[in-house]
């Protein structure tokens, strides 16, 4: 099981990767006033929604789920830490979401918030990583 816990924190940090450098890319993307950038934005957001942070959400929540299955199942029933860290990842799930809904807005050109909301958008997942962290480590509950 140690291979399988391996796996889940690599794939979780590649998720992560993409989910603290999309929003990043949007700041910039909204800045951008010329075709040329616009175009090359499209892109990155792209490659890198589809290469690197689903594909890493989708192994996160696999390997995840197969630790559940293997021997936290006791665990879920008994320990509030690990319903926390649930609930934690599936509000992550609906902000990868959420960034697709806007990357896709920006690929219709039709973005309607500044860079200033992306600049606050990028700060949730930092709360979220912090609190999976915390929970997932020290258990506290």
């Amino acid at each position: 099981m140690l291979w399988i816990k391996a796996f889940h924190v690599i794939a979780m940090v590649t998720w992560f990767s993409g989910i603290f450098y999309l929003p990043r890319l949007f700041v910039y993307h909204a800045m951008s006033e010329d075709k040329i950038s616009q175009e090359r934005f499209k892109i990155m957001e792209r490659k890198l929604y589809y290469g690197i942070m689903t594909p890493g959400a989708i192994f996160t929540i696999g390997f995840g789920l197969w630790l559940l299955y293997a021997y936290a199942w006791q665990l879920y029933k008994t320990s509030l830490w690990l319903h926390l860290k649930i609930g934690f990842v599936l509000i992550l799930i609906g902000y990868h979401l959420y960034c697709g809904y806007l990357r896709l807005q920006f690929y219709k050109d039709q973005n309607c918030y500044t860079h200033i909301f992306y600049r606050w958008l990028n700060e949730i997942p930092v709360i979220l990583l912090v609190g999976i962290v915390i929970l997932a480590i020290v258990k506290p509950f």
